[in-house]
């Protein structure tokens, strides 16, 4: 048994609230079961209930055992002093106001449904699966899914939108600036992507918007403030690259000492530091202003087509700067685009709209339904429970959220589908 049960079974009235007693066999009415508090303090504020024939307003706490109250200090401090009523699950001893007037108890074991307590230990004491609900995730109706999972997709964008408020700050309100980090980090996925971040915050957005009218510029730029030209290679590009880069350190005090270098390791060739980094430099270079247009671009299409770029000529018939390899163009794959869109381009446009305070939900929702959903382990999963349930991005993005924050964590109790579960 959870605490946190017994606050599902009072905050949604899931006990026989008629004849009431209290411990002290007094009658009980419920007028009002409070507000639910989630900081300090007592568990839900502005309660009223009847007592015999007395009404009172205040606090209501709640424990799985009286003698909680005590466990908790409560008896020492003062945001307690206006507990009206003490609601358990098991009542093993009076507590008492500072003036040793009893507290009124409501014990709840012998409200609550045996059908409650039944789907609650069937939730809860599924340790072997790999989600609680795992043999009934099945049985949900669309209806509640569907909208269980465009809330918790908006949930992560939420969540989402606080680190890229936070590159805003700390980018002096540039949101230029802001999508070349956020573009950066992306480019360079799970294992390059904190190295790629780095590099961008090294130098301020600004000497990249003088460079990136010449390919050959911002191309030494990024290989160079990332560590990837420090070798002695005998390449009439890779030299090119290292002149342009020195005559940059040089006029714009450049310094790439807190840059983490990017790895090459156990990574496939067409996600090698060298090609992503070209390529976000031929989008730069292809682009001016690339922030306002993918804002005001409203089709996918839009988005994808201004996206799609290769890396410079060089990389043609290269995958490092000093080993050739068999002629290839190195596009940015459909795949990847959308990685993009889903992870620094929708998220953008969500945190632009609400810094400006706009709504932009019915437009992203028509985007990320006309994505396929990512395949990944969490992913697969979910679609092993129940056929086709993740047929989009938005619902994949979703049901990330719902495993890493709702199942990973066993808050059923907060997710639409434990509430359906429990309700049953």
């Amino acid at each position: 048994m959870q605490e946190d049960f017994l606050h599902y079974i009072w905050k949604h009235k899931k006990f026989d609230s008629k004849n009431l007693k209290t411990s002290n066999n007094e009658a009980i009415a419920i007028i009002a079961n409070g507000q639910h508090n989630l900081n300090a303090g007592p568990d839900f504020f502005n309660g009223q209930v009847r007592i015999n024939d007395q009404l009172w307003a205040g606090n209501i706490e709640i424990h799985l055992k009286s003698s909680d109250w005590f466990l908790h200090n409560h008896e020492r401090d003062k945001a307690y002093d206006n507990v009206i009523l003490h609601v358990v699950w098991e009542h093993d001893s009076e507590v008492f106001r500072k003036d040793n007037s009893v507290i009124p108890t409501l014990e709840l074991k012998d409200y609550v449904s045996p059908s409650a307590l039944k789907n609650y230990t069937k939730l809860f004491h599924s340790s072997q699966n790999w989600i609680n609900c795992e043999n009934d995730f099945a049985t949900i109706d669309d209806f509640t899914n569907n909208n269980w999972l465009e809330r918790l997709y908006f949930e992560r964008l939420e969540r989402k939108s606080v680190e890229v408020l936070k590159l805003l700050e700390d980018s002096k309100n540039n949101w230029e600036a802001v999508l070349f980090k956020m573009l950066a980090k992306n480019f360079g996925l799970k294992v390059n992507g904190d190295p790629f971040l780095s590099m961008a915050s090294s130098f301020d957005f600004s000497i990249l918007r003088k460079t990136q009218s010449k390919i050959e510029s911002i191309e030494a730029l990024l290989f160079g403030q990332s560590g990837l030209l420090n070798e002695t290679i005998e390449d009439a590009y890779y030299l090119q690259l290292q002149k342009e880069y020195t005559f940059l350190i040089q006029k714009f005090s450049l310094d790439n000492t807190l840059v983490v270098t990017p790895s090459f390791f156990r990574l496939r060739p067409s996600n090698f530091p060298t090609i992503r980094l070209s390529q976000l430099a031929n989008l730069y270079h292809k682009h001016q202003n690339l922030f306002s247009k993918l804002v005001e671009a409203e089709s996918i299409e839009k988005i994808i087509e201004m996206l799609s770029v290769s890396a410079s000529e060089f990389w043609k018939t290269h995958y490092t700067f000093a080993k050739t390899s068999k002629a290839s163009k190195k596009a940015i794959t459909k795949s990847f685009i959308q990685l993009l869109i889903i992870n620094t381009i929708i998220p953008l446009k969500f945190s632009y709209a609400k810094n400006r305070g706009k709504s932009s939900e019915e437009k992203i929702i028509g985007i990320m339904e006309q994505m396929p959903s990512e395949k990944n382990s969490i992913i697969d999963k979910f679609n092993a429970l129940k056929k086709e349930v993740s047929n989009n991005a938005l619902k994949s993005q979703a049901l990330i959220q719902l495993k890493n924050e709702y199942c990973d964590k066993n808050q059923c109790l907060k997710c639409a589908i434990g509430n359906k579960l429990l309700n049953s």
